[in-house]
């Protein structure tokens, strides 16, 4: 009880340095605390875009369907699949895949067609809600589709418009039909905004001859506690005769890029932490040599070294508590606040970028989480009262004689 009500006498009494301590302390805190919810922010986008919006957590084909797309190549019994699946805790939609021309005007492309189940696809990704004009896909309704923004643009095209498909069916027949484009997608990479046409499955099956089977089938959890390379294995055993993989294997950069990310926080705490702990150790440390007759005089009337290691180890800690609770008064309110209103971004990107092929949004919100809060808190503690450490040795170790006379 004593060290600490000279610990708090110390820190009251030394205003000037106090202050300067606890305001870097607080002013660091505070800084990666905002940084840390904005990188969250930023990282569950970028999840949310590759996975999410199109991708799906999980997806099955038919073996070397992804080394070499082809039409032929199915799973043929795409029922059975999404029924095993669905007893498995997955939500399952199956899509047709296939390869064309699209035209309109005096406008001609490459795309990318795909056959869905509007209803299914809604319970296992977000795409439905993307959409820029007009609307989504409709179950039941035939002869309609939804186009990537960039490919809306090549041939000059919108809600309501007519473009005129062809490709080369099953049979061998040329397929040729015309669609009128229901919906124009936001940007949700380059290969869907340049190339994605997607329309319902039965409208797929009729253009390119295909009665049954499914090209590829995408899962979500049901429960997402359960670990994602849990459901991979567990799939993966139920299905051995086809490909299982989920989305870290298919979009192995991106994932590498998110986990790069995870370390870059880190990275970024040691080196702030670092300086902060540099000052902390200097302030203290300039403190020790200004009260060392002081610490003589303690020392000499009974007050033991580890005592005084103590007393400026707890002055250091109620600074490091002062600090923390205006780091998080300071860092926390404008995270809350960039949580549901998104910084702004689009006056450096007129459009959406990229990174692996996956869009994102030039509006980053903020994601305010546990680690976002608690991990600079821990480190900013850790820096401090490692820092003090020296210093704290220092003031104990001293002779009472010699720092009596020490000038």
């Amino acid at each position: 009880m004593l060290v600490l009500k000279l610990a708090c006498k110390n820190v009251v009494r030394y205003r000037f340095r106090s202050r300067v301590t606890i305001g870097a302390m607080a002013f660091a805190g505070g800084m990666m605390i905002f940084y840390a919810s904005l990188l969250e922010g930023w990282l569950g986008a970028m999840e949310t875009n590759a996975v999410a919006m199109e991708m799906g957590e999980l997806q099955i084909h038919a073996p070397d369907y992804l080394f070499d797309p082809d039409l032929y190549k199915l799973v043929e019994d795409e029922r059975g699949v999404l029924e095993r699946a669905a007893a498995a805790g997955f939500s399952a939609s199956a899509r047709l895949l296939g390869g064309g021309l699209a035209a309109a005007h005096e406008n001609s492309t490459g795309v990318s067609i795909r056959g869905i189940d509007a209803a299914a696809e809604e319970q296992v990704v977000k795409l439905h809600r993307h959409v820029r004009s007009g609307k989504w896909l409709a179950p039941g309704v035939t002869g309609e589709v939804v186009i990537g923004q960039q490919l809306a643009t090549i041939l000059g095209v919108g809600p309501g418009n007519e473009i005129v498909l062809i490709g080369q069916a099953a049979d061998g027949s040329v397929a040729n039909d015309l669609f009128i484009v229901r919906g124009v997608l936001k940007s949700v990479g380059q290969g869907i905004d340049r190339a994605g046409v997607f329309m319902d499955a039965g409208d797929f099956r009729e253009f390119f001859s295909l009665p049954r089977g499914a090209h590829e089938i995408v899962l979500k959890r049901n429960d997402p506690s359960v670990p994602l390379d849990r459901a991979t294995r567990d799939m993966a055993a139920g299905f051995p005769d086809l490909e299982v993989k989920n989305w870290r294997q298919l979009q192995p950069t991106l994932a590498r890029l998110l986990d790069l990310s995870d370390v870059s926080l880190v990275i970024m705490l040691l080196i702030t932490y670092a300086a902060v702990g540099m000052l902390t150790m200097n302030a203290m440390l300039m403190g020790v040599f200004e009260r060392i007759p002081v610490f003589g005089v303690m020392k000499a009337v009974g007050f033991s070294g580890p005592r005084l290691f103590g007393l400026i180890f707890t002055e250091t800690l109620i600074q490091v508590i002062i600090a923390t609770l205006l780091a998080v008064a300071g860092g926390l309110p404008p995270a809350l606040y960039f949580e549901r209103r998104p910084i702004d971004f689009s006056f450096l990107l007129r459009e959406s970028s990229t990174i692996a092929g996956i869009a994102f949004e030039p509006q980053w919100y903020c994601l305010v989480t546990r680690g976002s809060v608690l991990l600079p808190l821990a480190c900013l503690y850790a820096a401090a009262l490692l820092s003090i450490c020296y210093p704290a040795a220092k003031a104990a170790l001293i002779s009472p004689v010699r720092a009596i006379h020490h000038t």
